[in-house]
C-alpha cells in the first residue's frame, strides 16, 4: 500500500484550509499529512486528529512531520472515536475530507481512489458516520469529482439536512474537481 502523495486535488483543498479550519480539528483520510499541517499552522486551531486507514500513512507522518497540535490515528472513518474511551464525546469544529472518491476500477485497487462502486459510496458514508461528531457550527471541507457524481452528492447533503455550498471548482483533464463546504441546517 503506498501514500497518497498530493495532487491537484489536495492542493486544491490546502487554499481553504487556513481560512474555515478552527478548534479541533479531523483531518479525515490524511494521506501524506498535508491538510493536517496547513490545519496546524493556523492560530484558531487548538488540536488536529490526523486519520487514515492506511497504516503506512500514519507511519509515515508520525515520522515526518513534527508538531505538538497533532495527533496521528489508525481507523476506518470514525471508528477509533466510536470505540476508543479516550475519545469519548469528542466532536469537532472542522472537519478536512479529501476521500477516495473516484468510481470502482476492477483493474485498480487502490483504496486512495475507490470511493466505491460509483464514487460516492464512502461519502455517503461519511456524512452518515459524521453527525455525532459535529457541532451546531461545525464545518465541514469536502473534494470531491464531478466521476463521482456531483448531483448524487447534492441530493444527498440535502437529504442529510446539510447545507453546503460549492468553493471552488477546477477543471483537471477529464474531470472537474469540486471543493464544498459543509454546514448543519
Amino acid at each position: 500500500m503506498d501514500i497518497y502523495e498530493p495532487q491537484e486535488d489536495s492542493l486544491l483543498l490546502k487554499k481553504y484550509i487556513k481560512k474555515y479550519s478552527k478548534g479541533i480539528v479531523l483531518d479525515m483520510g490524511t494521506g501524506s499529512g498535508i491538510q493536517a499541517l496547513e490545519a496546524s499552522s493556523s492560530k484558531k486551531v487548538t488540536k488536529v486528529y490526523a486519520v487514515d486507514i492506511n497504516k503506512e500513512s500514519i507511519d509515515y507522518c508520525r515520522r515526518n512531520i513534527i508538531s505538538k497540535k497533532i495527533v496521528f490515528l489508525t481507523s476506518n472513518l470514525f471508528n477509533i472515536f466510536k470505540i476508543n474511551k479516550r475519545f469519548k464525546d469528542i466532536k469537532f469544529d472542522t472537519i478536512i475530507f479529501n476521500p477516495p472518491y473516484l468510481p470502482d476500477n476492477p483493474n485498480d485497487n487502490d483504496i486512495a481512489l475507490d470511493g466505491g462502486k460509483k464514487g460516492y459510496e464512502l461519502i455517503c458514508r461519511f456524512l452518515n458516520e459524521a453527525k455525532p461528531f459535529i457541532k451546531p457550527k461545525t464545518k465541514m471541507l469536502l473534494v470531491f469529482s464531478s466521476l463521482t457524481g456531483k448531483e448524487t452528492i447534492d441530493r444527498y447533503l440535502s437529504k442529510k439536512r446539510f447545507k453546503f455550498k460549492e468553493l471552488e471548482k477546477e477543471n483537471i483533464f477529464f474531470e472537474g474537481i469540486f471543493i464544498y463546504l459543509i454546514e448543519n441546517e
